[in-house]
C-alpha cells in the first residue's frame, strides 16, 4: 500500500483492535509504516496512568511487528528505527529486553558514525531522557553533534527537544552558549507557531539555562503565552509563571487572562498551581480581586487537603497586599480550624510568615502567639535558615507590638527584649526621593523655616516617621527639636508608588499596619499619597495642598 494512503487510513482508527485488524490485511509494509503503526498504538493505548490494556502486548500482530524491528534493526531507516524506539518506550516495553537493547545499540552506533539528521538527534535525545534520565552520557554526544548542524530550518518540535536536552546536560553554559544563541535566534522566528506545551517547555528551559540576555525571545514568549492561559495544563502554567517571575516580566494582558481563567478553574486547579499564581501576584504586587476572591473560596472548600506550604501560599498574599475578600470571615475561621489541626506540621518560618501576614489585615492569631513567643519555638527559628536575621526579628517584633497595641486583653507570654529590633528595616518602603523632596519643599514654603519639621524620625516603638511636626496646646508649630510642651505630634506618611499595590491606590499591608500603629501610639497620621501630589504644578500648589491636609481648621484663614 502507498505510504500516504496507509497513514491516512491509520490516522482514522481509534482502537488497537482496529489497528491490528487493519495491519493484518496488509501483505507488506515499510519500516516507516510499521513504526508509524506502533506510534498510533501507543497514542490510543497509553494515558496518564500508563498502559490501558497490557494484554495487547501479547497480540500476534504486535509481536510480529516487534520481531521485525528486533531482528532487522540494522536494515531500518533512521526514521523507522527512532520512531519505533519512542513508541515502544511509551508502551512501557522492558528496557532490558533484547528488542529494546537492539534498537538502542543500533541508534547509538549510527550517532557515532554521524548518520543521524537533526530530527533524528532530537528523537534519540527524547528517548534517552525517557529511558536513562539526564545522567545519560550519550546526551552530551548528541549536543556535540547539534553544535555542528545548521538549525535554521528546524521544526518547533526539534527546537523544543534541543532545549530539553541542553537543559539537562549543560553544566557549564559557556560550553554551549553559541548553540543557545543560535537556538534562541531561530526560536524567536517561530514563536507564533508554538503550542501551549512547547511555549511552556522553552520558557522553563530558558529559566534553567539562565538566558537573561535572550530579552526579545523571552518577551515574545511571554506575550505569546497570554492566549494560551486557558489551555495550559497545571504544570505548564507553573512553568510560565516561574518564567515571568525569573525574568521580571509583568503584563497587564497576562494578568487579565489569569483573571478570566482562575475563577473558572479554581475547583479543578492543582493547589501547587494556585500557590504559584498567588506567589506571582504577591511578588509583582498585583492585587487582583477576581483571583483573590476565587482563591479565598477555594481555600474555604479545600483547605483540609492542602500542605502547610500551600496553606501559607494561599493566605500570605492577602496580608501582603492588604486585602480582605468578601468571604473574609469564613476564610479566617477556616484558617484557624486548619491551624489547630496542623500547627505542629508547619515549619517555624512558614508559621511565622503566615501569622504575621494575618496581623497586617487585623486578623489576630491570639491562640497561637504563646507558641510563637515561646523560647522553644524561637530556638527552632534560629536553627532553621535564614535563622533570626533582621527581617525575621522585625516580624516577631511587629507581632508583639500588634498584641500590645491592638489586643490589650492578651495575657500570654511576651517576646523577650533580646528578640526585638530597635527599628524596622525600611529599604523597600523608604520614601520616594523625588516625592519626598517636593513635599519637604512645600512644607518649607508653608512653615517658612526648616526647624519646624523633622524627617525620618525614629520612634520609641520601632517605626520611622517620614516627617514629624510638633504642635503646642494652642496648635502652634514647635521647633522639631523641642521636647517640652508638645501637645500633638503629626506624622506625615509620604507614600510613593512603592507603598501601594501595582496600578492601585491600595496601601500594602506593611504600610497599613504602620499607619495604624502610629495612630495608636498617639500620632495624628496624615497620608500624602503620590497620586494626590503628582498633578500639582509648583511648590506653592504643594504648600496649599499640605496646608489643607495638615491644618484643615486654619485653611483659608491666612494668605
Amino acid at each position: 500500500m502507498d505510504e500516504q494512503l496507509f497513514f491516512k487510513k491509520l490516522n482514522n482508527l481509534c482502537t488497537s483492535k482496529e489497528i491490528f485488524y487493519f495491519l493484518s490485511s496488509l501483505e507488506v509494509m515499510s519500516d516507516t509504516m510499521a513504526s508509524g503503526a506502533l506510534q498510533k498504538i501507543s497514542e490510543v493505548e497509553v494515558d496518564d496512568n500508563g498502559l490501558k490494556n497490557p494484554g495487547l502486548l501479547e497480540n500476534e500482530v504486535f509481536r510480529a511487528l516487534c520481531f521485525q524491528f528486533e531482528f532487522e534493526c540494522s536494515k531500518l531507516s533512521n526514521t523507522g528505527l527512532l520512531n519505533a524506539l519512542q513508541a515502544l518506550i511509551k508502551l512501557r516495553i522492558d528496557p532490558q529486553s533484547t528488542l529494546m537493547t537492539s534498537l538502542l545499540s543500533e541508534s547509538i552506533e549510527r550517532l557515532g558514525r554521524g548518520q543521524l539528521t537533526a530530527e533524528n538527534l532530537c528523537a534519540l535525545g527524547e528517548s534517552l531522557l525517557e529511558l536513562e534520565g539526564p545522567s545519560c552520557a550519550t546526551l552530551e554526544q548528541i549536543v556535540n553533534h547539534m553544535q555542528e548542524r545548521d538549525i535554521k530550518s528546524w521544526s518547533p518540535r526539534e527546537i523544543v527537544m534541543a532545549y530539553r536536552i541542553l537543559q539537562v546536560t549543560v553544566r557549564e553554559r559557556k560550553q554551549c552558549q553559541n548553540l543557545l544563541n543560535r537556538l534562541n535566534s531561530v526560536t524567536l522566528r517561530t514563536v507564533s507557531q508554538l503550542s501551549p506545551n512547547f511555549a511552556s517547555v522553552i520558557l522553563n528551559s530558558l529559566v534553567v539555562l539562565r538566558q537573561t540576555r535572550a530579552v526579545l525571545l523571552v518577551a515574545a514568549l511571554c506575550k505569546h503565552s497570554v492566549k494560551h492561559v486557558p489551555y495550559f495544563t497545571d504544570h505548564e502554567l507553573v512553568n510560565v509563571l516561574e518564567a515571568f517571575l525569573y525574568f521580571g516580566k509583568k503584563m497587564q494582558i497576562f494578568t487579565e487572562a489569569l483573571e478570566r481563567h482562575v475563577p473558572k478553574s479554581i475547583c479543578t486547579m492543582h493547589p501547587q498551581t494556585v500557590s504559584k499564581v498567588m506567589q506571582y501576584c504577591c511578588r509583582k504586587m498585583i492585587l487582583s480581586k477576581p483571583i483573590f476572591d476565587a482563591v479565598a473560596e477555594g481555600f474555604i472548600s479545600s483547605a483540609d487537603r492542602l500542605t502547610t506550604d500551600q496553606i501559607a501560599a494561599y493566605i500570605i498574599p492577602f496580608g501582603t497586599l492588604n486585602y480582605l475578600p468578601p468571604s473574609a470571615s469564613s476564610l479566617f475561621r477556616k484558617l484557624e480550624a486548619v491551624l489547630h489541626t496542623h500547627l505542629r506540621h508547619f515549619q517555624p518560618h512558614t508559621l511565622l510568615n503566615l501569622l504575621h501576614s494575618c496581623v497586617l489585615i487585623q486578623r489576630y492569631p491570639i491562640n497561637f502567639l504563646p507558641k510563637i513567643f515561646s523560647p522553644y519555638f524561637l530556638q527552632k527559628l534560629q536553627a532553621q535558615p535564614p535563622g533570626l536575621n533582621r527581617i525575621v526579628m522585625s516580624k516577631l517584633t511587629q507581632l508583639f507590638l500588634t498584641v500590645t497595641l491592638e489586643c490589650p486583653f492578651y495575657e500570654g507570654p511576651k517576646l523577650h527584649s533580646k528578640y526585638q529590633v530597635k527599628a524596622f528595616p525600611t529599604p523597600q518602603s523608604s520614601p520616594d526621593v523625588h516625592l519626598f523632596q517636593r513635599v519637604k519643599a512645600g512644607l518649607l514654603y508653608l512653615l517658612k523655616k526648616r526647624i519646624y519639621f523633622a524627617s525620618e524620625v525614629s520612634t520609641a516603638y520601632f517605626y520611622v516617621v517620614d516627617i514629624e511636626i510638633k504642635l503646642d496646646e494652642e496648635g502652634f508649630v514647635l521647633p522639631a527639636t523641642q521636647l517640652e510642651e508638645v501637645h500633638r505630634r503629626i506624622a506625615l506618611c509620604v507614600d510613593g508608588q512603592n507603598r501601594f499595590c501595582a496600578h492601585s491606590h491600595n496601601l500594602l499591608g506593611k504600610e497599613a499596619i504602620k499607619q495604624r500603629h502610629l495612630q495608636l501610639l498617639g500620632y495624628e497620621v496624615v497620608q500624602i499619597p503620590f497620586f494626590e501630589i503628582e498633578s500639582l504644578q509648583n511648590t506653592r500648589n504643594i504648600a496649599d495642598y499640605l496646608h489643607k491636609k495638615i491644618f484643615p481648621c486654619t485653611y483659608g484663614l491666612s494668605s
